[in-house]
């Protein structure tokens, strides 16, 4: 662990691993200690993860003032550890909320930011419409699943502005790939590694500012790359395409079988995509600085059926996986994206 001070005087906190070029990771919850990503799914081995602990989460000390928990207000705390590690610019990879500060801080310093990844983003900084019929849609494909009738009564609850406390608890399954042992002690650990005060301020009123945030994005030179999950009823995959136009260089890949939270899609536990999918090269690409684009020309029995790709720049061809697993999506700049089909 290695800490910094922000501009406001705060000791901030943040945990390296791996090796290779830094990366520097943005944890999302909102306000949950950056240990939950783990290694993001042998990324380490390729990258130096820079995993930053949030003002008043993990190691990091919580601030004088409260109010600097608002995402807005700890777009400094990154510029801040960009400036610490000594790097002109930053590659940066951030989940869930975390994506809010990622987006804000691009928009605010769009020259420092070499590469951004954004995993299963939110939707809420960029004022994204999520309707009840999409996240039904996902949350359907869980049909077989034991646990989704009370899932399902409860999803329709908080639908209809009536849910308890117990029916935010009862749709977790619902953001996980797979809702195994292993998922759920890892939803067991987000009640201590959460700052639950922090969250109640992370989205307060002031901190977006949508219609200036999509014009800042429109004009970022930077290569993006949105990994959306399958079964991700917080940003369903027609929405995660409507994302990814948002950018003038976005490519967006969709791995089936994941949900909202890392490490929980289908096939071996890791938030990583599966190795010879659409997916995986698009993350490899973008991440690793690997050659190459989805890979063409592979039977289905080759690539991970189900694997989808999107770009902005019309540079990735699809695999015959897509080709034959996904029909071709409406997106809100069809003639600028290329979906699998």
């Amino acid at each position: 662990m290695v800490t910094f001070g922000a501009a406001d005087g705060t000791r901030l906190a943040y945990h390296r691993a791996g090796a290779g070029r830094p990366l520097l990771c943005l944890p999302g919850g909102p306000m949950q200690a950056s240990a939950y990503l783990g290694d993001l799914g042998g990324l380490s081995a390729h990258r130096v993860l820079v995993l930053l602990d949030l003002r008043g989460t993990g190691a990091s000390a919580a601030p004088a003032d409260p109010a600097t928990y608002r995402c807005d207000r700890q777009v400094g705390d990154v510029e801040a550890l960009r400036a610490h590690l000594g790097l002109d610019q930053v590659d940066l990879l951030a989940h869930s909320a975390g994506a809010a500060l990622a987006l804000l801080y691009a928009a605010r310093h769009p020259d420092r930011v070499g590469r951004l990844a954004l995993i299963t983003p939110s939707p809420w900084p960029v004022d994204l419409e999520v309707a009840d019929l999409d996240r039904q849609q996902v949350a359907e494909l869980r049909r077989g699943e034991p646990w989704f009738p009370d899932a399902a009564g409860a999803l329709e609850r908080i639908r209809s502005g009536e849910a308890t406390d117990a029916d935010w608890e009862a749709i977790t399954p619902l953001t996980y790939g797979r809702w195994d042992a292993a998922a759920q002690a890892h939803h067991a650990q987000e009640a201590t590694q959460r700052n639950a005060d922090a969250a109640a301020a992370y989205y307060a009123p002031g901190a977006l500012d949508p219609d200036a945030t999509r014009a800042a994005l429109a004009r970022l030179a930077a290569p993006v790359l949105l990994l959306a999950g399958g079964y991700d009823v917080a940003l369903p995959p027609d929405r995660a395409a409507d994302y990814a136009t948002l950018f003038p260089r976005a490519e967006l890949a969709v791995q089936p079988g994941a949900g909202t939270t890392p490490g929980s899609t289908t096939q071996r536990g890791s938030c990583r995509p599966w190795p010879g999918s659409c997916a995986d090269r698009s993350a490899r690409r973008h991440l690793l600085g690997g050659a190459g684009g989805p890979p063409s020309g592979r039977s289905h029995s080759d690539a991970a059926a189900g694997c989808m790709v999107w770009s902005t720049t019309a540079s990735s061809s699809p695999c015959n996986a897509c080709r034959s697993t996904w029909s071709r999506r409406r997106v809100a700049n069809p003639s600028t994206v290329r979906a699998a089909s």
